[in-house]
C-alpha cells in the first residue's frame, strides 16, 4: 500500500492546472473529478482500515465532488494516511465497511490498493505522466482484479475487459481487465 500511495501522490502533485479539464480513461470523468474522487476514497478507506464507522464509510463513492483548494497538499497527505492505516495488521483483520458495503477487511485493503493503482494510472495517462507498479503491488492486486473481471462488467467499477496479449506487461493486463485500453492517450 505504501509504495502505491506514494506513487499516486507523486503523480497527483505533477498535474498542472491547465490539465484539470482533461479527459481521462474513466469515460465520464474529467481529470479534476477523478482527482477529487481519489482524495475522497483515501479518506473513506482510511476510515475503513481504522474501523471508524460513520459518514466516511456510510456514504457511496462520489464522482462529482469539487477539488479542495489545497488538494496538491491534502490529497498526497490523505494517501499517506491511507498507507499508514493499512500498515497496521489490524486493518486487514475482521470486518469493515466502505461505500456503504460491509466486507472482510482484507478485501477492503485489496479494493483500496486497486483503486489507488488504477486511478493513479488513470491520472498519469490523462496528464501524460509515466506510471508503473512494483512486482509486489502487481502480485497483490492481479488475482483480485482477475476475480472481479471474471464476473463481467460492474457498473461504476469495471467496464468490459479490453483484450491484451497474455504476455503483456502485468500493469497492462490489470488495466485491461478493468475495461481500460492500456494504450489510452488523452
Amino acid at each position: 500500500m505504501s509504495a502505491a500511495c506514494a506513487r499516486t501522490a507523486d503523480v497527483l502533485v505533477r498535474v498542472t492546472d491547465d490539465q484539470l479539464s482533461a479527459a481521462t480513461p474513466c469515460r465520464e470523468l474529467r481529470l479534476d473529478a477523478l482527482i477529487a474522487h481519489v482524495g475522497g476514497l483515501a479518506l473513506a478507506f482510511t476510515a475503513a482500515a481504522l474501523k471508524d464507522f460513520g459518514p466516511l464509510t456510510d456514504t457511496p463513492p462520489s464522482f462529482d465532488a469539487p477539488l479542495d483548494g489545497d488538494w496538491r497538499q491534502r490529497y498526497p497527505a490523505r494517501l499517506a494516511g491511507l498507507a499508514q492505516a493499512f500498515a497496521d495488521a489490524a486493518a486487514w483483520q475482521g470486518m469493515t465497511r466502505a461505500g456503504t458495503v460491509d466486507f472482510p477487511a482484507e478485501v477492503a485493503g485489496l479494493v483500496a490498493l486497486t483503486e489507488v493503482v488504477v486511478h493513479g494510472w488513470d491520472i498519469a495517462r490523462a496528464s501524460s505522466q509515466p506510471y508503473d507498479v512494483d512486482a509486489a503491488t502487481a502480485a497483490a492486486i492481479l488475482p483480485h482484479v482477475t476475480a472481479i473481471a471474471a464476473e463481467g462488467p460492474t457498473e461504476g467499477l469495471f467496464g468490459p475487459a479490453v483484450p491484451v496479449a497474455d504476455d503483456a506487461p502485468v500493469l497492462d493486463r490489470i488495466i485491461a481487465m478493468t475495461g481500460r485500453a492500456p494504450d489510452w492517450t488523452p
